[in-house]
């Protein structure tokens, strides 16, 4: 799908910033952004990622910060009732 069609169907852009621990220096933290369009507020193509990554991956999940943005809103949009066309 185009990404103004999921936008209209209420999918916005998502960010989250991963922190994980490297596997072989525990100590130590790695970032990771994952950036998808996603259904806000249960995220489901997010939690489906992090679901792959504790199953899959070395790096223990430390901390998953997301924000999300709404690119095209309502009022954004409006019907026009006229279409010229200039030749």
């Amino acid at each position: 799908m185009s990404s103004l069609s999921l936008q209209l169907r209420g999918y916005r852009l998502t960010t989250a910033e991963i922190l994980y621990r490297l596997p072989d220096h525990p100590v130590m933290l790695q970032s990771f952004i994952w950036q998808e369009m996603d259904l806000a507020p249960k995220f489901p193509a997010l939690k489906k990622f992090l679901h792959f990554w504790e199953s899959n991956l070395d790096g223990k999940l430390y901390s998953v910060r997301v924000a999300s943005r709404q690119l095209v809103a309502g009022s954004e949009l409006k019907l026009v009732g006229r279409e010229l066309s200039l030749h």
